[in-house]
């Protein structure tokens, strides 16, 4: 195993990963994969971590058959029961939290802060699942016919495909599997091929887990690998449910596969998200909210803010207080705890970045805060870049368009809190939204059913920084899915009414005689 530098390599000895070679796992079997070999690279100094054999179609049908022969046996496990294996992984995680939170920073290229906070949210998830393994709550009705009882009741799916992406290489897919595991399902994961180290390093762990408890192998399933095994596991009629988190391209791919046979879709995509900031607003407020929302993970979560829509009143001081807090901004090795910005995830990233910059100045968009690549000791990874601010319109294509990186396009308006709201909702995609306001009428207007058209609306914080209790996810080209908490967990199974008849008769529904 080559790895990049002594530090990762501690990092993965921490982990207990003294192997990387093969990208398919049954759950503690690795298989011997013979697919193209995906080298891992890390963009905070350009070093490789580690090389993984891909899967092939072959390794992918094998772990989808282990698969089903296991949800024959989980889903006849008592949901507590499931619970307390989620529970000894969240116990699990947490032992580990420091050295997965490094690897994802290293990885990935997020600040070492939002690596743990990232780990930390797998460790939420699983203990909101524990909880919910005793929660699978149906209904029951009063039956119309005399002598009957009506009720519902959730059963398991089967296999639950997750395909997930480089941004949050860990908690999008604990995200899925605690609650599908406690729901009774088995689970299959892609995991994006930009962060596979994550992706073994939480198989590793979970493994732990499962053997000591003796889960049946093929209940946490992986394949490494590219767009074709994401194409497999979207036209997998096997695999009823795919919950894909990625850009509004694959979601339109995959949503259309698994649509075409009549299967299940989870979809969370793009986000083009804004914070409106009213004449009432409390600077103090949004300031970090708005600082945090663009450059936080280098601009590259799906919720960040990618507008701000600002009242003329307060649109110029805004301006220059903004511009203030972004020349303060520390871009460097995200594992410094230092440094607030670290770099985009690879160099086609950048390319995509430096486009937008340059498209939104030939639809007339302004400088704040110039961008640009950073070179030189520190930055020979290629990826950093330094956060941009431009002043812009609505309706420029660029603005329209979701970039993955730290851009934050200014625009400005006049009236009351109603145009604002319509820049806001101005835009294909609908995850997440804010309003920065000191005034009741205008908290409530973003937040009724003429206000926000996002999944997330939030008053007096930023877009991002979603918490575990509630649904996450959005509308429009967003995909309509969602995840994590409320009763998100009813995606992951199927509802069956059941009327059960105690009566000596067989009286039919809406008192129809059917006589012999």
């Amino acid at each position: 195993m080559e790895l990049a530098t002594t530090e990762i390599q501690d990092i993965l000895s921490q982990l207990g990963i003294k192997t990387i070679n093969n990208g398919a796992s049954t759950g503690s079997k690795w298989l011997n994969t013979k697919g193209e070999e995906i080298h891992s690279f890390s963009p905070v100094d350009g070093n490789k971590i580690a090389s993984v054999k891909s899967a092939t179609e072959s390794d992918y049908e094998t772990v989808v058959l282990k698969a089903q022969e296991a949800f024959q046996t989980w889903r006849t496990w008592p949901a507590p029961k499931r619970g307390e294996v989620i529970r000894q992984l969240a116990e699990k995680i947490r032992e580990y939290k420091e050295p997965l939170g490094k690897l994802v920073s290293y990885e990935m290229g997020k600040s070492l802060q939002e690596g743990l906070g990232e780990v930390q949210e797998m460790i939420d998830i699983c203990d909101f699942a524990v909880g919910l393994s005793r929660q699978l709550y149906g209904l029951t009705m009063h039956s119309e016919r005399p002598g009957h009882r009506m009720y519902e009741q959730y059963h398991p799916l089967g296999i639950v495909g997750i395909i997930s992406a480089f941004n949050f290489p860990v908690a999008v897919w604990n995200w899925n599997t605690a609650l599908a595991w406690v729901c009774g399902d088995v689970c299959v994961w892609k995991p994006s091929e930009k962060t596979p180290i994550t992706a073994l390093a939480c198989q590793f762990i979970t493994k732990q887990v499962f053997e000591a408890n003796e889960v049946p192998e093929g209940v946490s399933g992986l394949v490494i690998g590219g767009a074709e095994i994401g194409k497999l596991m979207a036209n997998d009629p096997r695999i009823p449910l795919v919950s894909a988190t990625g850009s509004t391209r694959m979601g339109k791919s995959v949503g259309a596969a698994v649509g075409q046979r009549l299967g299940r879709s989870l979809l969370e995509l793009g986000g083009n998200n804004a914070i409106i900031i009213t004449s009432s607003a409390d600077l103090t407020v949004v300031v970090p909210g708005a600082v945090f929302g663009a450059v936080g993970t280098a601009g590259q979560r799906c919720t960040s803010t990618r507008r701000l829509i600002i009242h003329e009143s307060l649109y110029e001081t805004v301006k220059e207080v903004l511009g203030k807090a972004y020349r303060q901004l520390k871009i460097g090795n995200p594992l410094d705890q230092n440094n607030h910005v670290g770099p985009l995830i690879d160099k086609d990233a950048v390319t995509n970045y430096l486009h937008a910059i340059e498209q939104a100045k030939k639809e007339g968009g302004k400088i704040v805060v110039e961008g640009g690549v950073l070179s030189g000791e520190g930055y020979e990874s290629g990826c950093y870049v330094k956060p941009c601010i431009i002043e812009a319109e609505n309706h420029f294509a660029i603005v329209q368009h979701e970039t993955f990186a730290p851009i934050l396009y200014l625009m400005k308006y006049s009236g009351d809190v109603h145009q604002a709201i319509a820049l806001q909702n101005g835009v294909p995609q609908g995850l997440s939204s804010a309003i920065m306001t000191n005034s009741l009428k205008e908290s409530e207007a973003f937040l009724s059913n003429a206000g926000s058209d996002c999944g997330i609306a939030n008053v007096n914080i930023g877009t991002s920084g979603a918490e575990i209790g509630g649904a996450f996810g959005g509308e429009k080209e967003t995909g309509g899915g969602r995840e994590s908490g409320s009763d998100s967990w009813k995606i992951y199974m199927r509802r069956q009414t059941n009327t059960i008849n105690y009566s000596d008769s067989l009286p039919l529904a809406q008192g129809i005689k059917f006589d012999l």
